[in-house]
């Protein structure tokens, strides 16, 4: 609790002139970066109304013509660049449902390049968040989900399509006869991360099991000596989460005798299960280690100005030690969860990290973003998150500008704190994601965290 505090030392901090705050955490007391008086030319109002105007401009009906732009290795760049500002902007159009689904028609190829595979994929990505924000309109890209089920030999694709059209609505009869198919036509359906977590879902959704007590799960100590970052959240990912953070000796950080807390949103912007690349933040436990700088000002609307925590899942490259003393990565369920209390070891959406980590997802990280709230078309349907902006997998703290492009309000050197505090300048440990269902999704209040603990 009193490591000395370089965070504030950091290089990547040093381009902003800060006001200050000051926080105690265990007696220590931190002083943490307020509001910065420089301007960063990415975020004026000038910058943001021409960058969006680039994005509504990119996405023209000529622009999907597909005789004219076909599925070539040569326009993989055009179509990732057409598909990314398609998911920013959301246009509700035929000519974008047509092109869609005309792209997902490939998944019953049996030969595509790596190049038209990734054009795919993207399109399977963008298609699933445009179907889901409007069905009726998104009619074509539905089509081509069933006949992906029906045709497609690709388990990864079959599984994408088949989640996408649960999460559209689907009655308990449909979701009963798509799994049937799945499981005929991919007999070894229980080696592949995809199919077993699609079929998960469906069970989940046909026979609720009850959540097992949040604080079995708070009071339990995963490695001894390591801080633990919870993010509690609600099964809507479009209600912001609460972390609350344990220190290396198991006690519950606070402040004011109140729980110390940052709202994290864990929405992904194109509304995937947790399973697939881009898809929302698994839920389950992560190996926590450090930061890494933010890159630079290129990054700078992807991660906005502050370092980011970095996340590894059980399976990922790179991580130093899942287990603490054991080098490298996990092996095997049990080994999984075993990190768990007892009541949570089958509850398998607490399990979502690892299977997440087997498909191959990684680079989770938790960081600010750069963004205009206002640039994404789809944050204006989850008004309980105002000013959070999706990502692509990882968590988003608060970070917001004014029209002059000065930073205004930051959450993210308030996490970089607070952990360098608990576990040092090189921490490490673990976050784990959990969902605690409410009939209405309201946001998680910290009365509930602690009424949960009392218990």
């Amino acid at each position: 609790m009193n490591a000395p505090l370089k965070l504030l030392l950091q290089k990547s901090w040093k381009p902003l002139l800060w006001a200050t705050n000051l926080l105690v955490i265990g007696g220590v007391l931190l002083i943490l970066p307020a509001q910065s008086q420089t301007i960063v030319p990415q975020a004026t109002a000038a910058a943001r109304i021409k960058q969006r105007e680039q994005q509504m401009h990119q996405t023209r009906p000529d622009r999907y013509d597909l005789s004219r732009y076909p599925i070539t290795d040569a326009n993989e760049r055009y179509w990732r660049n057409l598909l990314w500002s398609t998911a920013v902007t959301e246009p509700q159009s035929a000519s974008v449902d047509g092109a869609i689904a005309q792209i997902l028609s490939l998944t019953s190829r049996r030969s595509l390049s790596p190049a038209q595979g990734r054009t795919l994929e993207m399109a399977m990505q963008v298609g699933t968040q445009l179907y889901l924000s409007n069905p009726a309109q998104y009619g074509g890209v539905k089509q081509q989900f069933l006949q992906t089920l029906e045709r497609s030999a690709d388990a990864e694709w079959v599984a994408m399509s088949v989640s996408a059209l649960v999460q559209g609505g689907a009655d308990a009869g449909q979701r009963s006869q798509w799994r049937t198919l799945i499981q005929q036509r991919f007999p070894s359906w229980q080696t592949h991360p995809a199919l077993i977590t699609t079929i998960q879902a469906i069970e989940t959704l046909d026979r609720p099991r009850p959540t097992p007590p949040l604080k079995d799960l708070l009071t339990w100590t995963i490695a001894p000596g390591q801080l633990q970052m919870y993010v509690i959240c609600r099964s809507d990912r479009g209600v912001l989460c609460q972390s609350i953070l344990k220190d290396r000796q198991g006690q519950f950080v606070r402040q004011n005798g109140q729980l110390w807390s940052v709202p994290l949103l864990t929405r992904s912007l194109h509304s995937l299960s947790s399973v697939f690349t881009r898809g929302q933040t698994p839920q389950g436990i992560y190996r926590l280690e450090g930061s890494v700088p933010q890159p630079d000002t290129e990054f700078f609307r992807a991660y906005g100005t502050f370092s980011l925590v970095k996340l590894f899942t059980p399976f990922e490259p790179g991580v130093k030690a899942f287990l603490p003393n054991r080098p490298g990565q996990i092996v095997g369920l049990s080994a999984y969860q075993s990190l768990l209390p007892p009541a949570w070891r089958n509850d398998f959406s607490m399990q979502q990290s690892y299977w997440a980590g087997k498909a191959g997802r990684g680079l989770f990280r938790v960081h600010g973003s750069g963004e205009a709230p206002a640039f994404f078309t789809n944050n204006s349907r989850y008004p309980d998150s105002a000013g959070w902006n999706p990502t692509i997998g990882c968590l988003s703290a608060l970070e917001l500008y004014d029209q002059a492009g000065r930073l205004q309000k930051a959450d993210m050197p308030k996490i970089l704190t607070a952990l360098t505090a608990v576990g040092g300048q090189n921490f490490s440990g673990y976050l784990i994601v959990v969902e605690i269902p409410d009939r209405v999704n309201t946001p998680i209040s910290m009365q509930e965290i602690e009424a949960m603990l009392r218990e």
